[in-house]
């Protein structure tokens, strides 16, 4: 279910940035229709899973969890081990295939994972 704050969040930037979140928003909630979508650390996050953040000239899409994701190291930027990201610098770059995969691996990574994120809590 799609969150008001949320939408205030999303609905501060405009161009490309706005463009960018709403479809990585949609692509969220198109293949996860129950996740939870909320506000944590003042960015949009789903199911303690994934976040959305707007910054100043692209969006990142954050995996939580992906640094366990060893196959798939070369499709994330970051290094840490819990927390991994990707940039969008125009709605061209967001490749809907590649994000479902991902998105589905982090599932199944962090469904599997007993310990918490020292950074964010997360379980």
């Amino acid at each position: 279910m799609k969150s008001k704050d949320v939408d205030k969040y999303i609905n501060k930037f405009d161009g490309k940035r706005k463009t960018i979140l709403k479809n990585l928003r949609s692509i969220i909630l198109k293949t996860f229709p129950k996740i939870e979508e909320g506000m944590r650390y003042g960015v949009p996050w789903y199911g303690g899973k994934f976040y959305i953040v707007g910054l100043k000239d692209h969006v990142n899409m954050g995996f939580c969890f992906a640094g366990r994701l060893k196959k798939h190291a070369d499709e994330l930027e970051g290094k840490g081990e819990y927390m991994r990201h990707i940039k969008f610098y125009t709605a061209k770059d967001i490749d809907e295939k590649k994000l479902v995969r991902l998105m589905k691996a982090t599932c199944k990574i962090k469904d599997s994972v007993k310990t918490r994120c020292p950074s964010c809590g997360v379980r």
